[in-house]
């Protein structure tokens, strides 16, 4: 077992080494990846096979894969620097740690994986690490060698995987071995990518998982399956030259379609689960590199690396997202076990490793060569995206997704948080559940909530049948079907912005209530709740301040006081950093009002504590509404103009107002 020992410790109010690299090149980038690595050293077992970070939180698998997780994850960094000819100093403990890890007679051996096992997923970032660097492979015994043959190739081949992404690990594990000469199976391995296969869809998007399963997002993409095919398509492209051009054609159509999910200051969209990986969500743009890829027009190698580059650099703002001892930690911007899934143990994060693949990236790769571009001067400021069923936009000061309705397999904690909310933005980001009871807890930012209990228990959107329709002028609109209760039905439109109010987007929702009342809680994003002086909760909107709220914040439980409340169709809103608000725009009275719903701190990935502008009504047994509501959001520019939009409105299409009956 790892014993835990003093390392880097960050002072109160410190900065991580990570913050304080300069990044211009792909030297500094180097230097930012042993900021990672060398906080570790202090949790290396004694014979360096696992390591413990940090944190006695425990996950659905053992302690032993925990720490194995804890060695494997972060060779995703590693491998890449010792594949582009860099060096680190604590190379050896790896080799070590590996010798150790697969000696089955040995007093640290990581134990051989059983069915579906969590081991199976760290094997292949040490079948990448033996595929691209010749010193970890080359550092081994024969018989070492056959201890790591035994258990990466013939104990992963023999047992069953999820029917997910995780098929891609099999596949590293026994490409690393092929690399080397050692014993693998082809015949698992072909068995394994053709199966991959049936989760393509088209326009480069592949499903995570098999039919009837919606759900793509960062392992589609950067996280797992566009990574690792591009990957695949670098290291076996010669004797698979038309399996590895496929991928490639795969991931040009997609490039088109992530560059979306990346604004001018780098941040990525939030949005679905793992997204404590942090900067992985970046990592395809340099697995292209890396797999030499030919850019889509109008993209261009400057571009790309500005969205690597500048996400980076965001992410080195984050200031506490670190332990004391210089680790990463469960969470986003800052630790948060609220919004982690079953399977994040204290290593999980260092899966973040995979953003370094650009430094496997030769120096002179128009990658590293090319002047820093925005991506934002040539690609669409709204384009709508069939496959995960989204519309992108980049209007009003952010990167900003709609979203028909995703859902994860399996039950996972604020599954309808993570996939369910109507927008996902690079500014806002999403908040998850901390508790199960009122409208504080349920943290309900860009979700409409129903509750037919008087208020105590809610339920947004999760599972819906979704379509990406074309209305008047070819403008693109998401609708989704969902029933929060079985005789309760939603029928909910996203219209994305329009150039004339950037700030805004439309969310309409068809309410019939067949068989019981319900109360409706709809809810814009969720915005910083801390005024600038003291920290203190923001207090009634002061314009020679250009912050606070209206209507006045009173604070959680206490709803009664008329202060707190205001019509609809006055609204409410927040401006702290930035701006956002909500609005009743329906023209037939509905009778909701307006009110600030101070979420539970720690509810959201960005900010620990929000409030969230809300609109409530309550639809009546039987009875059918239209709620017509507009969102809006400023998070950029001068404080003077945040709120610069707030007075006008968007029109409401006419389609719609046909459909509705107006």
């Amino acid at each position: 077992m790892a014993v835990p020992q003093q390392g880097l410790v960050i002072p109160y109010n410190g900065r991580h080494p990570f913050a304080l690299v300069s990044l211009t090149d792909r030297a500094s980038v180097q230097e930012l990846l042993k900021t990672l690595l060398d906080p570790l050293e202090p949790f290396f077992s004694p014979l360096k096979s696992r390591v413990r970070c940090p944190g006695a939180t425990a996950v659905r698998f053992d302690q032993t894969a925990s720490e194995v997780e804890g060695i494997c994850r972060p060779l995703w960094g590693l491998a890449c620097l010792l594949a582009g000819g860099g060096s680190y100093k604590g190379t050896q403990w790896w080799i070590d740690g590996i010798k150790a890890g697969t000696d089955p007679t040995g007093k640290e051996f990581w134990g051989f994986p059983r069915d579906n096992d969590q081991r199976m997923v760290e094997m292949c970032p040490l079948g990448f690490a033996l595929g691209v660097a010749p010193e970890i492979w080359g550092g081994l015994t024969e018989r070492e060698k056959k201890n790591v043959e035994g258990w990466l190739g013939n104990s992963i081949n023999e047992k069953n995987m999820p029917n997910t992404n995780w098929l891609w690990f099999r596949v590293f594990a026994n490409l690393g071995l092929k690399k080397n000469g050692g014993k693998f199976s082809q015949e698992r391995l072909d068995a394994d990518i053709e199966h991959l296969d049936t989760f393509y869809r088209g326009d480069g998007w592949s499903n995570d998982g098999p039919e009837g399963i919606h759900q793509m997002d960062y392992y589609s993409s950067s996280f797992a399956i566009h990574f690792l095919q591009l990957l695949y398509a670098k290291l076996a492209g010669e004797d698979e030259p038309a399996r590895a051009a496929e991928f490639k054609k795969r991931a040009q159509m997609a490039a088109l379609d992530l560059a979306h999910y990346y604004d001018e200051e780098g941040r990525a969209i939030p949005f679905g689960r793992s997204v404590g990986y942090r900067f992985a969500m970046v990592s395809f743009w340099g697995a292209i590199a890396y797999a030499d890829i030919e850019l889509p027009a109008p993209l261009t190698w400057g571009m790309v690396k500005g969205i690597v580059m500048r996400h980076l650099r965001w992410w080195q703002t984050q200031h506490d997202m670190w332990t004391s001892s210089g680790t990463l930690t469960i969470g986003y911007s800052y630790p948060n076990m609220y919004m982690a899934e079953n399977y994040n143990s204290p290593g999980s994060p260092y899966w973040a490793c995979l953003a370094f693949i650009c430094l496997a990236v030769p120096e002179t790769h128009p990658f590293w060569t090319s002047k820093e571009e925005n991506h934002w001067d040539v690609i669409p400021k709204i384009k709508p995206l069939p496959q995960p069923g989204h519309i992108m936009s980049n209007l009003g000061t952010h990167t900003m997704l709609l979203s028909s309705g995703q859902a994860c397999s399996y039950p996972m904690k604020g599954t309808h948080a993570k996939y369910g909310a109507f927008a996902y933005s690079s500014a806002y980001a999403y908040s998850v559940p901390p508790g199960l009871f009122t409208l504080e807890q349920y943290a309900l930012a860009s979700q409409l909530g129903l509750s037919d209990d008087g208020g105590e228990y809610w339920k947004p959107r999760r599972l819906s049948k979704s379509s990406l329709e074309y209305r008047d002028n070819n403008s693109p609109v998401l609708v989704s079907l969902w029933s929060p209760f079985v005789d309760v039905h939603v029928k909910t439109y996203l219209i994305p912005p329009v150039e004339e109010t950037p700030n805004w987007h439309l969310r309409v929702h068809f309410i019939h209530a067949g068989g019981r009342e319900v109360q409706t809680a709809d809810g814009s994003f969720a915005i910083c709740n801390e005024r600038t002086p003291d920290g203190r909760y923001l207090d009634l909107y002061d314009e020679a301040k250009c912050e606070g709220t209206s209507p006045k914040v009173i604070g959680n439980y206490d709803l009664a006081t008329p202060e707190a409340w205001a019509s609809g169709k006055d609204g409410a809103f927040a401006v702290s950093k930035g701006a956002v608000g909500i609005k009743a725009l329906e023209w037939k009275e509905a009778g909701r009002t307006a009110t600030l719903v101070n979420a539970d701190p720690n509810s959201n990935l960005v900010e620990n504590r929000t409030t969230i502008p809300t609109l409530q009504g309550t639809v009546r047994k039987g009875e059918k509404v239209w709620y017509v509501t507009g969102i809006y959001a400023r998070p950029g520019g001068r404080k003077e103009e945040y709120l610069s939009g707030w007075g006008r409105t968007p029109e409401i299409p006419g389609w719609l107002k046909e459909e509705i009956g107006a």
